[in-house]
């Protein structure tokens, strides 16, 4: 079996992970965090609201994430994905250390924690998509990077049909999302882990552990999307 044969295998197997029902924690373990999602700050969640309107806006117009690769891209697919593979290593170490040093700082430094983190990670993902070789400078293109960040963040209820708005991209490119459901999902996705970057005495641990571990998330959810869209030979089977 060749390394796309390989890759492309573990992406399939992937997806089916996705597609199965919320085990039974899983649904009680949501119930929880609409509980929770109502102990955090409102001024969080303006924070919240704020920070997605803007990563959104500079998505779009590629202002704030665009950048050039420093090397012509190999031409093998094994040797991009251990570029990519480095890439999010390298985000994962700054995230961790600015999720330390932000949640040492308690509530207020917390929730400066969001808008910083969200730019990271907004940052890795374009720079994961260069490095699978794809044109960033179309509009298209980074819609279908919304796509993908919303795919990694929203509940698992839904993520069925984020997958099919992924799959329906190449014949509708420019489909847009449903906005309001992208910032609430992904504000629902973190209350548990921001509300214990909130809290004193553990905030650092915890913001060094979760950014760490969300931006390994969203780098795994990137690369097989990507090897499933780059690598499935039948239009049927891409995403």
């Amino acid at each position: 079996m060749t390394y796309e044969q390989d890759v492309l295998y573990m992406a399939e197997m992937w997806k089916h992970e996705l597609n199965k029902k919320p085990s039974m924690f899983e649904r009680a373990a949501k119930r929880a965090q609409i509980g929770i999602s109502n102990k955090i700050p409102e001024r969080f969640h303006l924070v919240v609201t704020e920070a997605m309107k803007k990563m959104v806006s500079a998505v779009l117009t590629g202002s704030d994430y665009t950048t050039k690769l420093k090397e012509p891209l190999p031409a093998s697919f094994q040797e991009r994905e251990e570029k990519v593979k480095a890439a999010i290593k390298r985000y994962q170490t700054t995230a961790s250390l600015e999720g330390a040093g932000t949640g040492a700082g308690g509530i207020f430094l917390g929730m400066a924690d969001f808008p910083l983190f969200l730019s990271i990670k907004m940052k890795c993902l374009f720079q994961i998509a260069l490095l699978y070789g794809l044109d960033l400078k179309k509009y298209e293109e980074r819609i279908y990077l919304l796509h993908i960040f919303h795919l990694a963040f929203c509940r698992d209820d839904h993520k069925n049909s984020v997958l099919q708005n992924i799959k329906e991209w190449e014949e509708n490119p420019k489909k847009e999302i449903d906005w309001r459901t992208f910032q609430q999902e992904y504000r629902d996705y973190l209350d548990l882990a921001k509300l214990l970057q909130l809290a004193p005495g553990v905030g650092a641990v915890v913001g060094a552990v979760v950014n760490y571990r969300l931006v390994e998330h969203l780098g795994e959810t990137a690369m097989n999307v990507y090897r499933l869209r780059l690598l499935s030979s039948k239009r049927e089977e891409k995403i």
